[in-house]
């Protein structure tokens, strides 16, 4: 067996590094005495080195399956520079001619080569394997070995035929290494691959260098989004959407408002995207805007900030994302935006696959949720979810722990959760168990008969607020367990069974709320605050409310909270600048602004207060092209579900642009269309409770009002377009 101190000299003339970091060397001695070996360690800890190494020592070819081109060229590139010959590592995939690959297979067969990676596609194809049953196979490496598992954050199925192609290629080592992968996952990867006598090394999940705070999705995002890249210029940072159009249009946002950006997406010209790529590599560009397609096998210690306009669809492509964020020890700031529509939506993408595919997203989404809405610490919720416990009670570096909650006392609502989970035969999820507390008659309920035993409905409205974050913790405190084998069906542990014979104080902290109609939430972190003057939203309150009084309409109608907020954060002095805060608009700029502007003027004179730069969010040109396109059809009377077809945009969305026309003064008709669809009445009522009742103009408090049996969220958003534009324009 190797001596420490050869194994050093190895990895100094190969690499250059003095010393191993971490699980390194043990997972390397590990591999080169021959035995199956199972790598968990977080993104920037080193996994590469853990089967590059061991490949150069040992004899014959070591196979590296992975599941990406780019991240294969990126690791080939890598080992070609450590070594003075090019033919030491090659990858076999798609992208390489026939006479490429004959060169490979020559380089190979010739024991020139001691890494070859390959897509496990092209492992399946019998040429290759035929090849591979001729050469010498030092171990196999099987990279992002997440893929294998269902319950992982990328899934791939070809990814399940691996251990077949290895019996028929010919046994060797097996070495399977995961940045992110829970202990349902990690199950699923050594059972799959039938590694039984595996050794496991697990490093620490945690990275106390990274910051993680998340933020409502709302109108006032992009603002929020440039605001913050603005505060931290000339740092690399990384973008996360979903989708490749979003990435598309946020790249061209930021580029109108002067921010160095390029977009990154599979749909993208393979030249364009690897010339992007590289443009953020060589800090030619700041920003990349990308589907989660960038970044594996990305090595660019020095990422600031990787943000997640998108929630992601699971906490492990979440952490693994995030991960990207400075690798070198230094900052890394993580920022997620998050609106619970932005679930409804991935919910919504799952139709159409199966049934149990359609239930392990919806878990998976649950957790990220609950991950998103929790106060509690950010890093404690993430280790406890990767099986890590986090002993400290505060991190000191999450919005959670810089900005704690008051804590409230839940032992006697832990105990009704506990029994009721038992009372229940530990059969339902979190969702049932909860409407089972609060006495709803769902279907399920219904079905099951549930609502005939003791505990059903023995929680009030009030404290079922709390019953979330009580089921969360619980967790955490490790009195309940989830059984994911069964979709997240809830078990009382052990400790959960004692802690109901002695009860003992249990302290929560309860979930943040994240309304939609909020204004931004400022960052908690050094540099990027908003910045709110109180005295002048007072004022401009007091003002607003003065108008309301003169015009007799709610004062929400004349500008809204966040516009307001806005106002007191840009100080506009003129109605040019007024146009531009958000919620405003020409319209409303020339109706109610000048005494608005006035008294900042006043106030910025008499407190001598430096303006900001001008916070305009420059739109782009498509964006203007839309609206321009709605309010023409408009006009036509076009039916605004055809519209919506038209323009390629849900309901939904048509309706957010046309609130956004609204709120910014255009006075637009959309009477023929709510004449087609709504009785009379009910138009009347709603508008009646806008104008007279009305507090505020939120959604959820008008369905509490008006009944939310009586009247759907898009009859009340349509009549308040109706309303906005008849009183406020």
């Amino acid at each position: 067996m190797i001596s420490k101190k050869n194994l050093l000299e190895e990895l100094t003339k190969h690499f250059g590094f003095e010393s191993f970091k971490g699980n390194q060397e043990a997972i390397i001695k590990n591999v080169l005495e021959e035995k199956d070996t199972f790598v968990l360690m977080p993104t920037g800890g080193g996994k590469s080195l853990c089967y590059q190494l061991p490949s150069l020592i040992m004899e014959g070819t070591a196979i590296v399956i992975s599941p990406l081109i780019a991240l294969m060229k990126n690791q080939v590139d890598a080992i070609r520079n450590f070594s003075d010959a090019d033919n030491v590592a090659h990858f076999l995939n798609s992208s390489l001619s026939q006479s490429e690959i004959t060169q490979v297979k020559k380089d190979v067969a010739e024991g020139k080569t001691k890494l070859l990676y390959v897509a496990p596609e092209s492992l399946t194809k019998q040429d290759n394997i035929d090849f591979l049953r001729q050469i010498k196979i030092s171990f196999y490496a099987i990279d992002e070995a997440h893929c294998i598992s269902e319950w992982g954050h990328d899934f791939r199925p070809e990814y399940r035929r691996i251990r077949p192609i290895i019996n028929e290629i010919g046994p060797a080592p097996i070495i399977a290494l995961t940045a992110t992968a829970t202990p349902k996952v990690q199950h699923d990867i050594q059972k799959n691959l039938a590694m039984e006598n595996v050794t496991i090394f697990k490093s620490s999940f945690n990275r106390p260098n990274l910051y993680y705070e998340v933020r409502p999705k709302n109108k006032n995002t992009d603002k929020d989004l440039i605001k913050f890249i603005r505060t931290h210029n000339g740092k690399s940072g990384i973008i996360y959407c979903l989708s490749r159009k979003k990435v598309e249009e946020l790249a061209e946002t930021l580029q109108v408002n002067g921010i160095s950006a390029l977009p990154y997406h599979a749909g993208m010209e393979s030249a364009i995207r690897s010339e992007n790529q590289d443009a953020f590599l060589m800090e030619k560009v700041d920003v990349i805007v990308a589907t989660i397609a960038f970044g594996m096998g990305i090595d660019k210690p020095d990422v600031r900030f990787v943000i997640h306009y998108d929630i992601p669809k699971s906490l492990e492509g979440y952490y693994q994302e995030t991960g990207r964020a400075g690798r070198d020890g230094g900052e890394g700031i993580c920022l997620t935006y998050y609106s619970n529509k932005d679930l409804q939506k991935l919910e919504k993408f799952m139709q159409g696959k199966p049934v149990s595919e359609q239930e392990i997203g919806k878990q998976l989404l649950l957790e990220t949720a609950a991950y998103a809405e929790s106060s509690v610490c950010r890093r404690k919720l993430l280790l406890h979810y990767f099986g890590e416990e986090y002993m400290e009670e505060n991190c000191g570096n999450c919005d959670n722990c810089l900005n704690p909650k008051k804590q409230i006392e839940a032992k006697e609502l832990l105990c009704v959760v506990l029994n009721a989970i038992i009372e229940t035969k530990e059969k339902f999820k979190e969702e049932l168990i909860i409407d089972f507390l609060l006495g709803k008659e769902t279907a399920e309920i219904k079905d099951y008969k549930l609502s005939e035993l003791e505990s059903f409905g023995i929680v009030d409205k009030e404290e079922g607020n709390s019953l979330n974050a009580i089921i969360r913790q619980a967790m955490i405190a490790g009195y309940i367990s989830k059984n994911i084998e069964n979709y997240g069906l809830l078990k009382v542990t052990a400790e959960g069974k004692k802690y109901l014979k002695k009860p003992t104080s249990f302290l929560i902290t309860e979930n943040n709320e994240f309304s939609e109609d909020e204004d931004e939430m400022p960052l908690m972190r050094g540099g990027g605050s908003s910045a709110l003057d109180s005295t002048l939203f007072s004022i401009l309150k007091d003002l607003r409310k003065k108008k309301s009084k003169e015009l007799k309409l709610p004062p929400f109608v004349i500008f809204q909270d966040p516009s307001l907020e806005a106002m007191a954060t840009t100080y506009p002095i003129t109605i040019e600048e007024l146009k531009n805060v958000p919620g405003v608009g020409e319209g409303k700029a020339k109706r109610y602004g000048e005494d608005f502007v006035a008294i900042i003027k006043k106030h910025v004179e008499e407190n001598d207060i430096e303006r900001p730069e001008d916070m305009r969010v420059r739109s782009i040109a498509n964006r203007s092209k839309l609206k321009i396109a709605i309010i023409e059809a408009i006009d036509r009377r076009v039916a605004l579900d055809d519209l919506a077809e038209r323009e390629g945009i849900e309901f939904n969305e048509l309706l957010n642009e046309i609130e956004s026309i609204v709120y910014s003064g255009t006075k637009i008709n959309i009477d023929y269309f709510l004449d087609q669809i709504m009785d009379e009445d009910v138009k009347q009522e709603i508008f009646t409770y806008f104008k007279e009742e009305a507090e505020t103009d939120s959604i959820e408090s008008a369905l509490n009002e008006l009944g939310e049996d009586d009247y759907t969220e898009e009859e009340i958003r349509l009549v308040r377009i109706k309303f906005f534009s008849e009183m406020g324009n």
